[in-house]
């Protein structure tokens, strides 16, 4: 795939945020009626709750996304439980910055991006992980997030920015971190059938007993799809099974995930005939799609080795495999693409919380990983093979650690000094071409990093951080074949905010950032040898600005940021991209939402999301494109302690929205219409 995009008509989206906001406005005066009273505990992190979330104070255990000061929010279970979706990166359309780039083509269904960078594929700068454990396949995409159901979730976790020095390989922009269900005596069925002959049953249960705790989860989806050729299943099952001492200071948690999804392509329109028929499918698509299976294994330690000491290590195995048949055009051939991918991985962190200095703590954490990876591709006739294109096979390995202080030299200051590095190997193959190729000699990558911040009055935070992350070459282009011997690409990026709680059912952020890429990366989608480019030096700066209110039955958030994203150094083989805009990257990325509880029992809800429109190529010729507004309605009504009945309607104004990617002409994947989804949940 090429170059792609949400299409609605110029403008649709610019006046929209200000409206919605608003609107938010207006309630101020319902919420000021339900004031709770003054919390005397307010959080002095940046970070920030969309929801409820528990959170326990605690002198133990490892640095949390929470403690990084930066950008960090957290959207809590009755923001996600709840929502009716047909795969997992959907629920991120609640977290404030996140740009959501919507393929619809069976398994390859959508991505999330955020801080400037787009969800093409061409550069994924997020880092995944499912309960503590890194879930990006080898170029960084997320196809492990649809492992996920809405109601085994705990909580989504998003840090924005460079100074997290947990992490390294596809840790650019920042991380996002689903967390399951642990612990706790439950037992709930969500049952949903909806527009498209949507069918989806959802089963969780917890039990908790003495030591151990055990929680399972199964999911099943089927649905026809908005269009022809549209058709998709998916069937996940998972155990968590854990162990705590009596004395409560190890605890040992075993975890299996494993999934089987099959998914039709309704493939790409011609723009007439997607603003046509938007629900149609050309006939040579009709053999397109595909079907993918994951599983993951996992293991956690959690331990008090002494009151100052403690210890905390994953050990992990992810494998998927994914067969899809695609076909892009009348005029190009059918394809066969392989994803045949497994990685084996540990993460240890040693947290040092001294007694005698309760103003300091130290981190340090260590990580290793090793992918053995296999991507051939066919050229075929109705899925059956004629001729073969490719056959590589990759060992990628990844080593990495990292150094933490926590400083509190008088009170309401923080500092976190930190330093990390990661060294990258491995060794390519391509029997059918008869190539093989070590990896590039990236060296050592050293990334310092550096946050504080300072609370003044119990009102307000003002923080500031600066980091280095890098990219690496994914796939063929991290390995000495590649023609253009690409280097890291390291980025500098910083950061400067203010989180405030001007009053105790108000808190918000406004923030100021920017990251500068030494020499960008970016995947040749389409490309038969599977090479990357250089893209050049390039710029990213934005404002973050954010609210969230909860009063008694109200609640409501906003978020809207703005960026650019420009190449401010070309690569010698592309001048006329010098100044020029990144593509697909728009201008603003909002959300905003307002939930009323009427009564005990009736819940009503509103939620949208939207963004600005951006350029196609990086030359930034032709039209713009990507604007988009989409308005969606919820009603919940709880019948009894043990049985509730929920209404959800998605696109509200049936708005077309579609997205696109072009080489010759430009391609259209229409969206979903207006879809409405009938919903029971019980407990028992």
């Amino acid at each position: 795939m090429l170059s792609k995009h949400f299409h609605v008509p110029a403008g649709a989206g610019g006046a929209a945020p200000l409206r919605l906001f608003s609107a938010l406005l207006c309630c101020a005066p319902a919420f000021a009626q339900a004031l709770p009273e003054p919390n005397t505990d307010i959080d002095a992190t940046p970070a920030l709750q969309i929801g409820s979330v528990e959170v326990s104070a605690r002198r133990s255990g490892p640095l949390s996304a929470r403690d990084m000061l930066t950008s960090v929010d957290i959207v809590a279970p009755e923001q996600i439980q709840q929502q009716q979706v047909s795969h997992a990166w959907q629920l991120f359309a609640r977290a404030p910055g996140v740009m959501l780039t919507q393929f619809r083509q069976g398994n390859e269904s959508g991505k999330l991006s955020f801080r400037g960078f787009n969800g093409e594929g061409e550069v994924n700068a997020v880092k995944l992980l499912i309960d503590g454990m890194p879930a990006n396949d080898n170029a960084g995409g997320m196809p492990f997030l649809d492992m996920l159901f809405p109601l085994e979730i705990s909580n989504i976790e998003v840090v924005r920015g460079t100074n997290d020095p947990r992490y390294g390989l596809h840790n650019i922009a920042g991380n996002a971190t689903v967390h399951t269900r642990t612990g706790g005596n439950y037992d709930e069925a969500r049952l949903g059938y909806g527009s498209f002959d949507t069918r989806q049953i959802q089963l969780v249960k917890g039990m908790e007993a003495g030591n151990w705790t055990q929680n399972y989860s199964a999911g099943y989806l089927r649905s026809a799809g908005y269009r022809q050729n549209a058709g998709f299943r998916k069937v996940s099952v998972a155990g968590k099974w854990g162990y705590t001492t009596d004395d409560g200071g190890t605890r040992i948690v075993a975890s299996a995930r494993h999934t089987q999804s099959d998914g039709d392509e309704a493939g790409y329109l011609e723009e007439a005939d997607a603003r046509r028929a938007p629900g149609s499918s050309y006939a040579y698509a009709r053999s397109t799609g595909g079907q993918r299976e994951m599983s993951q294994l996992g293991l956690a330690l959690d331990t008090t080795l002494s009151p100052e000491l403690s210890l905390s290590a994953k050990v992990y195995a992810n494998a998927v495999r994914d067969q899809r048949w695609l076909r892009y055009s009348l005029r190009t051939s059918q394809q066969e693409r392989i994803i045949d991918e497994n990685h084996v991985g540990v993460l240890a962190s040693l947290s040092y919380r001294p007694q005698w200095l309760r103003t300091a703590s130290l981190e340090a954490g260590v990580n290793a990983e090793h992918q053995h990876n296999r991507s051939p591709r066919y050229s075929t006739v109705d899925k059956v093979r004629t001729a073969t294109m490719r056959d590589q096979r990759f060992d990628f390995d990844t080593w990495g650690g990292y150094l933490q202080a926590v400083l509190t030299p008088v009170d309401g200051l923080k500092l976190m000094p930190g330093y990390r590095i990661d060294k990258v190997l491995g060794h390519f193959s391509d029997p059918s071409k008869n190539a093989h190729f070590p990896i590039q000699d990236y060296g050592v990558i050293h990334q310092p990093k550096f946050s504080a911040a300072y609370s003044p009055w119990r009102a307000a935070t003002v923080y500031a951080n600066w980091g280095r992350t890098f990219q690496v070459g994914a796939g063929a282009a991290a390995y000495r074949g590649n023609v253009n011997q690409l280097r890291p690409s390291i980025n500098d990026g910083w950061e400067s905010g203010v989180k405030w709680t001007p009053l105790p059912w108000l808190d918000g952020r406004l923030a100021a950032w920017r990251q500068d890429a030494s020499g960008e990366v970016k995947r040749k989608l389409n490309d038969p040898a599977g090479d990357s480019e250089n893209v050049g030096k390039t710029r990213r700066v934005g404002i973050d600005l954010q609210f969230n209110a909860h009063a008694g039955s109200h609640a409501g958030w906003l978020a809207y940021a703005r960026q650019r994203s420009r190449i401010v150094e070309p690569d010698p083989a592309a001048p006329a991209t010098l100044g020029k805009q990144i593509d697909h990257v728009p201008n603003h990325v909002f959300s905003a939402g307002y939930d009323w509880s009427m009564t005990p029992a009736v819940k009503l809800s509103a939620w949208a999301n939207g963004q600005g429109s951006y350029f196609l190529t990086s030359a930034n010729t032709g039209r713009k494109y990507g604007a988009y507004v989409l308005l969606n309605l919820g009603a919940s009504y709880r019948m009894s302690p043990s049985l509730s009945f929920d209404l959800q309607l998605n696109n509200v104004a049936d708005r077309y929205v579609d997205y696109v990617w072009i080489n010759d002409v430009t391609r259209h994947a229409p969206g979903d219409g207006r879809a409405l989804t009938a919903t029971a949940s019980l407990r028992f």
